[in-house]
């Protein structure tokens, strides 16, 4: 059972997308998205520089655009994966390739998402601070004790803590025993409270997109469930906007599932290197696509993997 997994905010870094416009077609959908979403995503993905694609309205939509135009790439006509996830802003690709939304419209959320998102982090001074290792218990009570968000629980000893910056300040000063803290480059603290205003402009666009239902299985962030409801998922996408990102509940379920291998949409990298780690004993095969040079390595792993 092969799952395609479509990476979050944060996973984008200067460039990644120049080869992939060598690959016949990507240059021509990149053109048409750009003009959907009012981006010249083709610059941004090729000469811009980091801070530039650290803008939360820039970094949405590219990373959605990226890895709709590497499922188009891999997964030609109107064939699908046996399951697809996204982390974070990567569910609305997984809508998209699942079947949920088409990418245009996928496109138009994210680019609104983006826009609201930035504008309520510029409200206040926030921001997110990777927990890496710690007792699970103690790293929990930690962000608590400081007001902190467990803004992402990512499995394999990964907790995203967000805030203001002073509470993440705080924070750094007072370590969960055991535990590395590294400070995420995003704009904001995504998946708390402070969303809340980017969630109100969603929940006003949502009821007049148009939804299918899933044609592959489909996993939601809030809980790690399967939603066969396309109207459903879409509620959650909009609510997702500020409450936490359950990745090892997803993780959980597709050992459940039975998943058997998962390919990483560009910018590849992070969530395999997460279910490595939470998955090793299920004896998952993950590939990260991050360059076209990868696609003949997916296709195989498809062919032996596809339910």
């Amino acid at each position: 059972m092969i799952l395609l997994a479509s990476p979050g905010q944060g996973a984008q870094t200067p460039g990644f997308l120049q080869p992939w416009l060598e690959v016949p077609g990507v240059a021509d959908r990149l053109a048409w998205w750009s003009a959907v979403t009012g981006l010249d995503l083709v610059r941004y993905g090729t000469t811009a520089d980091a801070e530039e694609i650290r803008d939360t309205a820039v970094a949405q939509p590219l990373l959605v655009a990226a890895a709709l135009a590497a499922y188009e790439a891999l997964y030609p006509g109107d064939a699908r994966p046996d399951a697809v996830a996204g982390h974070s802003v990567g569910e609305l690709a997984a809508a998209a390739i699942s079947g949920v939304l088409s990418p245009e419209a996928a496109l138009v959320l994210v680019r609104e998402r983006g826009r609201a998102m930035a504008e309520a982090a510029a409200v206040t001074e926030t921001g997110m601070t990777a927990v890496l290792g710690g007792d699970a218990d103690e790293v929990l009570a930690a962000i608590d004790k400081h007001g902190l968000t467990p803004a992402n629980v990512n499995g394999a000893g990964q907790v995203v803590a967000a805030g203001t910056k002073a509470q993440l300040e705080e924070f750094a000063s007072e370590p969960p025993p055991k535990a590395r803290l590294r400070t995420l480059s995003v704009a904001g603290a995504f998946h708390t409270e402070h969303m809340a205003p980017a969630v109100d402009t969603l929940r006003r666009l949502a009821p007049g997109a148009p939804v299918a239902d899933p044609a592959a299985t489909l996993l939601s962030n809030r809980d790690g469930a399967v939603v066969g409801s396309g109207r459903e998922y879409l509620d959650r996408l909009v609510e997702q906007v500020s409450a936490p990102v359950r990745w090892d509940a997803c993780m959980a379920t597709m050992r459940e599932l039975g998943v058997t291998a998962i390919i990483e949409l560009p910018p590849a990298g992070t969530l395999v290197g997460l279910a490595k780690r939470e998955l090793k004993d299920a004896g998952v095969a993950t590939l990260a696509l991050k360059t076209p040079e990868d696609l003949e390595k997916a296709r195989q792993l498809i062919e032996a993997h596809t339910s």
